[in-house]
């Protein structure tokens, strides 16, 4: 078996915003496996400032990966622990090397394009008439769950934001969730989640940094309305380590980025641990290109999970690949009736 790796760089149709700064491109990598004239592909997706792979050893360890890929995938999954990015794209790459589609992992209701994932509306955080803008055409395309990036702007404008939407839309026509990056500072957070109580929010995600773990519990002992941990999750990579977590926080729900814990089964470690202690979950991508994407897609719709996913950012870039999964009504489908671009993405 042969295993090569390259970089590809993802360009924003425009800037998007975080509280962490301004988005005009993502870097992304790519591991092909080919053996006995077959290929197979797995996308590496990381988050420069936020993964917790982000290390100045990532590319050498990317490299030591494709040389040792005949150790196979649990022995390489095992050895990249510190690098989730990377246990995904291995992961990725070898089921796509079994798969008699490259792109088809999980054939099930969804690749059949019978059935479809609900996911969340994304609005990214911005000037107030920008995120206007952004609202106003998530629910004209017909979405039922909003997700609002909060922590950049005036807090007192991002009120009015949810203000407007809470004016033309009651908590059970739009589902509102927020999620703040971390931005709150410790001494304000319950204040601040006390005034977005007034909207009926779904949850807020991340409202304080990572780390702050007495902090974080006594958020969520306190809260009016449900958080989510997020970023807490990352850099958390053994399983006692992930339960210690979830006991000592006890959060009312996590998100999943297989990118950022270890691909699917570092995912699966997660829902087993949060299923135990009945804290709820959903899975979101984090900014892959439509191949990593694709991937968590069709793995997440085996999860039968009834709540919105984070899955629709495929079209955030002006140079992703050609795939058959589109968005329409707040729904993700996979149209079978359109092909992937032929050709594996070269380099960028």
């Amino acid at each position: 078996m042969k295993a090569t790796y390259h970089k590809y760089m993802l360009e924003f149709k425009r800037p998007s915003g975080t509280s962490r700064g301004v988005m005009t491109e993502k870097e992304t990598w790519f591991i092909v496996l080919e053996k006995d004239g077959k290929k197979g592909i797995g996308e590496c997706g990381i988050l420069r400032g936020l993964s917790a792979d982000d290390r100045d050893d990532y590319e050498e360890k990317l490299n030591w990966a494709c040389q040792n890929v005949n150790l196979g995938e649990t022995a390489l999954w095992e050895a990249l622990l510190e690098f989730p990015s990377i246990q995904f794209g291995i992961e990725m790459a070898f089921l796509s090397l079994k798969s008699e589609n490259p792109y088809l992992l999980f054939p099930s209701d969804f690749t059949n394009t019978t059935q479809s994932i609900t996911i969340n509306g994304l609005v990214w955080m911005g000037e107030a008439s920008f995120m206007k803008q952004q609202i106003e055409e998530k629910l004209a395309d017909g979405f039922n769950c909003i997700k609002l990036k909060i922590g950049a702007i005036d807090f007192q404008k991002e009120l009015e934001l949810l203000q407007f939407i809470r004016s033309h839309f009651s908590a059970e026509q739009i589902e509102i969730r927020v999620d703040a990056n971390g931005a709150f500072a410790l001494n304000e957070a319950l204040n601040k989640l006390n005034q977005l109580n007034q909207f009926q929010l779904h949850s807020i995600e991340q409202p304080i940094k990572k780390g702050n773990i007495k902090a974080m519990k006594d958020l969520c002992e306190t809260t009016p309305f449900p958080i989510a941990l997020d970023e807490e999750l990352i850099g958390v990579f053994s399983f006692e380590e992930k339960e210690k977590l979830l006991q000592e926080i006890k959060p009312q729900y996590i998100i999943l980025k297989p990118s950022f814990v270890g691909g699917f089964r570092g995912t699966q470690e997660w829902i087993t641990l949060a299923d135990k202690y009945n804290i709820g979950w959903w899975i979101t991508s984090a900014l892959e290109s439509n191949i990593g994407l694709n991937a968590i897609a069709q793995w997440t719709f085996l999860q039968n999970s009834k709540m919105p996913q984070g899955l629709g950012t495929g079209a955030l870039y002006n140079n992703n690949i050609d795939c058959p999964l589109e968005v329409s009504n707040g729904q993700l489908w996979y149209n079978k009736t359109k092909n992937w671009n032929s050709d594996f993405p070269e380099k960028a």
